[in-house]
């Protein structure tokens, strides 16, 4: 419709290169097929494999750091210590009621092997032995409460000692010798991130995704780039993930993940960085994005047809590249396609084509 309404508006006056006007001089070039590679660059955030939150397990002054900010550690590492006085009496005592409830249990059990041939002799009456079992088996259960009271005890002086979960960096540690850290401190003692190998998450629209996992197998294998925040190209390879199996309703966008090794120790969380996608498109006609005329969203270019004259046509673009667009139809290989004067052509104008090389028109 729109292509319909320039031309009958041109026609209404007359097509320059009738009668008095002559037909203007347009340069033309030959399209054809070939393969284009189109990167698409994302922004992302870099985030170590693992980054965990080290926090007090238990209540107590900190008495000494083990390490710095910046440390790499490895997993089991002492990282802090607090005070343990009060642990460490906690176990003695459990220790102590341990061995109490271990002595009534040994008592029990001799009160119980006592009275078992007064019994059979009928000294004494089988009430007694049946209370005798239920003292032993009292004393058994207070045996089995106190070495639960002593494996607890036991814990929160391990506890004491903070170790490293995970391998990797130490981050920044708020606390300081003899401040009192809690298990619910909202701030941890530090952050720990495994950076052995990194994640870069990034989103793409929902047209963006639904177009990549169509054409998977034009992405490369999933193989990713990244560009790092000083602008040189990572030298390893990355794959890419998704990152969430929803798309999120108030951006319209899904997040994806890309994993790249890290054995220089090179991207560490907390960076920022650019992620490309490498896409293949064979066989593809690329128009230059200057040959192209848009009309209300809308994309044409004119095409010399008999004659000499122009035919306006509809493009259906697929991709872009640098100053290309790759065309999906709309426009065959080997067809001339108007590069000049664009703004003033209508369909079915006359014009002096001038072929030029397709190689002149750059990238």
């Amino acid at each position: 419709m729109v292509a319909s309404a320039l031309v009958s508006c041109s026609n209404a006056g007359g097509y320059p290169g009738t009668g008095q006007y002559p037909a203007p001089e347009v340069d033309f070039f030959q399209t054809a097929a070939t393969t284009v590679a189109v990167e698409k660059k994302y922004p992302g955030m870099i985030e170590g494999s693992a980054n965990v939150d080290i926090k007090a397990q238990v209540s107590g002054y900190l008495e000494a750091i083990f390490v710095k900010e910046g440390d790499y550690v490895t997993k089991g590492q002492a990282l802090f210590k607090i005070k343990g006085d009060v642990f460490n009496e906690q176990v003695n005592n459990s220790q102590a009621a341990l061995r109490t409830a271990l002595a009534n249990q040994a008592n029990a059990k001799l009160e119980v092997e006592k009275i078992k041939p007064l019994v059979e002799g009928n000294v004494v009456s089988k009430l007694q032995l049946e209370t005798a079992k239920g003292n032993y088996e009292a004393t058994t259960a207070q045996v089995a409460q106190a070495k639960a009271s002593l494996g607890t005890a036991t814990i929160n002086a391990d506890f004491s000692v903070i170790k490293s979960p995970v391998s990797g960096y130490i981050g920044r540690i708020p606390n300081r010798i003899g401040n009192l850290v809690t298990p619910s401190d909202a701030i941890p003692l530090t952050t720990l991130s495994d950076i052995n190998t990194v994640f870069v998450y990034f989103s793409m629209s929902e047209a963006e995704y639904l177009s990549f996992m169509k054409d998977k197998q034009a992405m490369n294998g999933n193989t990713v780039n990244l560009i790092m925040a000083d602008g040189s190209v990572y030298e390893h390879k990355g794959k890419l993930e998704i990152a969430s199996g929803n798309i999120d309703r108030a951006t319209g966008s899904i997040a994806l993940k890309a994993v790249f090794s890290n054995p220089d120790k090179l991207l560490r969380s907390g960076g920022s960085g650019r992620v490309i996608l490498n896409k293949t498109h064979p066989a593809v006609v690329t128009i230059p994005m200057a040959s192209v005329r848009d009309i209300q969203n809308k994309y044409f270019v004119f095409v010399l047809a008999d004659s000499n004259k122009v035919s306006m046509r509809a493009l259906e673009i697929a991709d872009r590249s640098g100053e290309k667009y790759l065309v999906s139809s709309g426009v065959q290989s080997g067809e001339k396609v108007a590069l000049t004067s664009i703004e003033s052509l209508v369909d079915g104008m006359p014009v002096v084509p001038k072929m030029i090389a397709i190689d002149s028109l750059g990238k």
